[in-house]
């Protein structure tokens, strides 16, 4: 089943893709501007389809994007039929439709999830109480401290830990992550039997908890621990019915919020970094990519991130693929270049000013940042690659 869901994220991440290019492409065409290639992925060319109305469906091989290539891109373009010659307004619909595809395909995700059980991913996760009520709660591992009697009874990240108990005896219910250290506590330095699920399966494994006399001496350390030497969390699915749509705003406005800030502390991240180079500071340097590359993730790291959702069930992969959705949406519409913000901000300045871009001009901003984006993927690919494995 993990394995499924694994292969449907996947091809509903591909498929945002195609959704956020499909915007391009029909509010071009729609508008008068023709179309030359929609492609998934970026060059080289893996597949190329010549359509009967004229534009080439093409598979690349680079996994990072799609794109919609349109007839007399420049803005200096004036012949019939190119993008240069539509209108302000045209132009401004066609760079803005895949934000607003990606958008609406998020708010439809977070209300159906709404509707059938989102997880809680945030503490005060936007909710309308009076039409909410939880569904279920897990409590799950999360971090595992090395050495610990979790890692030498061989739990895992993310194992459904459900009971506790002395050999022969019957396990006491783990009803959630805060009934843990009551638990684990009683049973202070005995050997127990730790039940939990994993991949579906039940499952028992045999360790001996910490003494009181070593967690109570652990925490006068910069290395607390626990009896079982684990970091609980808690998965919990809540459901709601006639608000699902409000959830869904409420959520999206959550976590766009969160996106801001998360890009704040990685371009503080990132400055500090910089500064760290040229002044010769080490300690600085890497305080700073530490800070930069928590924030951010790449391709490797959401494959990583499905993969392990799909663990948790296709909520939680929804939920995800709703979340990357909202992301593409905000990221372009920022004033990126080679995105379709930066086209769009570069454009309405250059007519604020009355004088548009050359094509040269045009091609140059560009070129320049799609090579820092490429440079920026790629960094953030080998920053995940030495993070997850």
């Amino acid at each position: 089943m993990a394995i499924l869901l694994l292969v449907v994220g996947i091809i509903l991440f591909i498929g945002l893709i195609i959704v956020h290019e499909f915007g391009h492409f029909i509010v071009a065409r729609r508008n008068g501007v023709e179309v030359e290639e929609f492609g998934i992925f970026f060059p080289p060319k893996l597949f190329k389809y010549k359509t009967k109305a004229g534009w080439d469906f093409t598979i690349n091989a680079l996994p990072l994007g799609g794109f919609v290539r349109l007839k007399g891109e420049h803005d200096s373009d004036t012949e019939p039929g190119t993008f240069g010659a539509a209108t302000l307004w045209v132009k401004s619909k066609i760079m803005a439709a895949g934000v607003t595809m990606n958008l609406l395909t998020a708010l439809l995700i977070f209300t159906f999830i709404a509707l059938v059980g989102m997880p809680k991913l945030i503490d005060n996760q936007f909710t309308i109480k009076s039409d909410t009520h939880q569904v279920s709660s897990k409590t799950l591992v999360g971090y595992i401290d090395p050495g610990s009697p979790a890692q030498k009874a061989g739990l895992r990240s993310q194992d459904q830990i459900t009971g506790i108990a002395q050999p022969g005896y019957s396990p006491v219910s783990i009803g959630s992550a805060k009934d843990l250290p009551s638990v684990t506590k009683n049973f202070a330095g005995k050997t127990v039997k730790v039940f939990y699920t994993r991949d579906g399966h039940q499952r028992h494994a045999q360790t001996t908890l910490l003494t009181k006399q070593a967690v109570d001496a652990s925490k006068k350390t910069d290395n607390p621990k626990g009896y079982l030497g684990i970091v609980p969390t808690e998965f919990v699915i809540q459901r709601s019915t006639w608000s699902a749509p409000i959830v869904a705003i409420g959520f999206s406005a959550q976590v766009t919020a969160l996106t801001f800030q998360g890009l704040g502390h990685a371009l503080a991240g990132l400055g500090g970094a910089i500064a760290g180079t040229v002044t010769g500071n080490t300690e600085a340097r890497q305080h700073g990519q530490t800070n930069a590359s928590e924030q951010v993730s790449g391709p490797v790291g959401i494959f990583v991130i499905l993969k392990d959702g799909s663990l948790l069930g296709y909520q939680f992969v929804l939920l995800i693929i709703g979340i990357i959705s909202l992301t593409l949406a905000i990221m372009n519409i920022l004033p990126i270049p080679a995105l379709d913000g930066g086209r769009l901000w570069i454009t309405l300045a250059s007519r604020a000013m009355k004088k548009p871009l050359s094509a040269k001009a045009e091609e140059a901003i560009n070129a320049t940042g799609f090579v820092v984006l490429i440079s920026l993927i790629l960094l953030i690919t080998f920053v995940d690659v030495k993070r997850f494995f």
